[in-house]
């Protein structure tokens, strides 16, 4: 290991895109930041032809990396309370809130900031080919990253805040208060309509107060979107994250790439 290059890559896997983030741990500075978004939602497989490509398109991958982390997106896993998990009920966790086949590989991460397990469904294809590629590697669920990030970084004594991590065609959700997650979930939405009777239905649910409770957005969302524009029309108070990293961000990185990259500058 070069102690004066040390450097780690990111890799953030979903049906409808890639993001690649290189963090040079010897100087803290985040090198390279990269996402590309498909035009339509592809199959697993078509998604590893893809990450494929990229892979091997641009020099910056060949580069020798001390650590590699893949973040797998998608909507399959579940969060179980750490003192009554079972690691041999995994499936029949899981099978409450997704579609799994018996030939799914389910594993878990363990969320220490509220005591949970995070049971999901990693893209198996994927991590068998960063293995191949990079070797040893880590993987996480993307919600144990995001519901980890949040809780880290809010008020443990605040009022009720839903937070929203907006991808194209995939919302996740979090509500907190004092500190505690009372509510994650992801909701598919193709439209602006479907995204707001979403972010209403968690409202009505949790019997918040769209005069009152904050929603605070981060992902690729911006004010002059129509999502951002209808959930405004509905919600009094709506802000984005504006997120304070510990590294520093190379200036060949545009601000609205860093905006957009919530998740991927928070695996590391």
């Amino acid at each position: 290991m070069n102690n004066n290059n040390i450097k780690e890559l990111s890799i953030q896997v979903n049906l409808n895109g890639l993001s690649f983030c290189i963090l040079n741990r010897s100087s803290n500075t985040i090198e390279f930041l990269n996402t590309i978004e498909f035009v339509n939602k592809l199959t697993p497989f078509d998604v590893l032809n893809r990450l494929k490509t990229e892979l091997s398109a641009n020099s910056r991958f060949f580069e020798k990396f001390d650590a590699v982390n893949v973040i797998h997106q998608n909507e399959l896993s579940t969060l179980v309370p750490k003192s009554l998990y079972d690691e041999s009920q995994k499936a029949n966790y899981l099978k409450f809130n997704a579609k799994i086949l018996k030939t799914d590989f389910i594993t878990q991460d363990e969320l220490a900031i509220n005591h949970s397990i995070n049971v999901y469904i990693p893209y198996v294809n994927i991590n068998n080919y960063i293995f191949e590629t990079f070797g040893e590697f880590t993987y996480k669920h993307s919600s144990t990253i995001l519901i980890d990030t949040i809780l880290k970084n809010i008020d443990p004594d605040g009022n009720p805040k839903v937070f929203v991590h907006v991808n194209p065609s995939m919302i996740e959700v979090l509500v907190t208060e004092k500190g505690q997650l009372q509510l994650f979930n992801v909701f598919e939405y193709h439209s602006k309509e479907d995204f707001i009777y979403y972010i209403l239905f968690v409202f009505e649910q949790l019997q918040l107060d769209v005069e009152t409770t904050i929603v605070s957005l981060c992902g690729r969302i911006d004010k002059n979107d129509d999502i951002y524009q209808i959930l405004y029309t509905y919600i009094r108070h709506v802000e984005t994250i504006d997120e304070a990293f510990s590294y520093r961000i190379s200036e060949a990185i545009k601000n609205e790439d860093i905006d957009h990259n919530y998740l991927i500058l928070n695996s590391f």
